[in-house]
């Protein structure tokens, strides 16, 4: 049986065990506070241990015939079947999130490791000409190695798979830090079902740790070749730096400041479903959710009613209860930002056109009108159940207040015109975007990241067996070459 405490230790060379800090770091549910696990965090010699037990697992992984690799990650996906009820009850109680909220989760994990699966058998390379006479140039997929995973709270379930499944796939060692708010349903939960699916001891590590105490030790380390991020664009940055400086490829799943565009011409209601739904999933705590309703001034009035009617019917409470859509935001430190970001922006001239009760953890949806998309409230990420909105005149206002930010991860355009949508979606700065649908999209074989300061790098499908492989040149020369000297 899956629980918090059978989860609540490190997962380091195929133990279960304390760290080695001798210090507790307690598990907090976030909407009542009780105390779910409580764990006994690593220090510097096991992170040192777990890279090195990684580093020597992926030698035995060498050996493993691929069909069997793919055998094993599928087994990975048969365990969470298996066990979707417990996983879903971690979900709720370590996030704060919603039943739905949970399946969600739950699928992209399935499909991303369903696609993992197939790694194995697509570890493909090339045999190339030479200029020379009698030599052929074979170039051979390869393992980068020993991957450094970290991961985030929100979504730490998937994000920490979107990383893990592809990098064990192609041939990688792992050892996976998940986020101190997520240490189970991002973290030792994986460790779980990876090790039930027979991956050879010491492949995936969890470090449960804290960066008090490890400091930059996790990303400097000389075992891991690559470091994939996926967090805040302030700490993403000083990743990214740290790993190049110490010649290590960064990836990087970074913050989001996307757009919703509604054209005079859209569909209203299923736009107002579609933004409320990009705005408000898991209480607006997902990089990709739309910051910025952008709406043309000939429908602005009408679509303001009927997405303030719809935000205000939108229960707020207890993740357990079925009928709650918004349930806690992940710490008090969270709730206490937006509640600053919103007295702000209202001092700053941004008129409340719903303005929910913030009661500790549980925030209830607000949405700002601004006139000025110059304001500081549409340049930051606004990681919660908050929104502005935003009236435009011309395809072209809607393009410059969209681009009008260091951020370009995600963003939606809803018209009736596909085409025109289309053609507006190419001169926005972000890596993805999408025509009369929602801001929050992740297609296991899709590429997937961000431009500008939203991230540096690809994942998912192809783009995943990239990021996680190298090449290797090894020529053969069948005769023998001729010297000048």
């Amino acid at each position: 049986m899956l629980s918090f405490e059978s989860l609540g230790k490190q997962f380091i060379n195929g133990e279960w065990r304390d760290g080695n800090s001798g210090k507790a770091m307690e598990n907090i549910n976030p909407y009542n506070d009780e105390i779910l696990t409580s764990f006994i965090i690593a220090d510097k010699s096991d992170v040192d241990l777990a890279y090195r037990a990684a580093e020597k697992a992926k030698e035995e992984w060498d050996k493993v015939n691929p069909y069997k690799k793919r055998d094993i990650l599928e087994k990975a996906v048969s365990y969470i079947e298996a066990h979707e009820e417990e996983i879903t009850d971690l979900i709720i109680d370590e996030l704060g999130g919603t039943k739905l909220k949970a399946a969600f989760e739950i699928g992209l994990v399935k499909n991303m490791i369903k696609e993992a699966a197939t790694f194995p058998l697509r570890m493909e390379g090339k045999i190339l000409p030479s200029v020379e006479d009698g030599k052929e140039n074979r170039l051979y997929r390869i393992p980068a190695g020993v991957v450094g995973v970290i991961s985030p709270f929100n979504f730490p379930f998937f994000l920490s798979v979107k990383s893990v499944a592809p990098a064990l796939g192609v041939g990688n060692g792992v050892v996976l830090k998940p986020h101190e708010h997520s240490p189970v349903t991002g973290g030792t939960l994986i460790g779980k079902i990876f090790e039930e699916a027979g991956v050879p001891k010491g492949l995936l590590n969890v470090v449960v740790t804290d960066i008090k105490e490890i400091g930059d030790t996790f990303v400097e380390h000389p075992i891991p070749r690559i470091i994939s991020f996926t967090g805040s664009t302030k700490v993403g940055s000083y990743i990214g730096q740290l790993a190049v400086k110490n010649f290590k490829k960064p990836l990087l799943e970074l913050g989001g400041n996307s757009a919703f565009i509604v054209m005079e011409d859209a569909d209203l209601e299923y736009a107002v479903n579609a933004a409320t739904f990009s705005r408000f999933t898991h209480q607006g705590q997902i990089c990709m959710s739309a910051n910025r309703i952008l709406v043309h001034e000939s429908i602005y009035s009408t679509f303001i009613d009927k997405y303030v009617q719809k935000a205000a019917s939108l229960k707020t409470g207890d993740p357990r209860d079925p009928e709650t859509v918004i349930g806690p935001v992940i710490n008090d430190r969270q709730a206490q930002v937006l509640a600053d970001i919103i007295e702000t922006a209202i001092k700053e001239g941004a008129n409340p056109l719903l303005r929910g009760k913030i009661k500790g953890r549980l925030v209830e949806p607000t949405i700002l009108e601004v006139k000025d998309p110059e304001t500081k409230l549409t340049q930051e990420e606004l990681f919660g159940p908050l929104v502005c909105v935003i009236p435009f005149s011309t395809d072209e206002e809607a393009i410059t207040i969209a681009n009008n930010t260091p951020f370009g991860l995600s963003g939606a355009i809803h018209t009736a015109n596909v085409e025109r949508g289309v053609e507006i979606s190419k001169k926005i700065h972000t890596g993805m975007i999408h025509v009369n649908d929602v801001t929050i999209n992740d297609e296991p074989i899709v590429a997937f990241g961000g431009e500008k300061q939203s991230g540096l790098g690809r994942l998912n499908g192809e783009w995943s067996l990239e990021e996680f492989t190298t090449l290797k040149w090894i020529s053969v020369n069948y005769g023998q070459r001729l010297f000048p000297y």
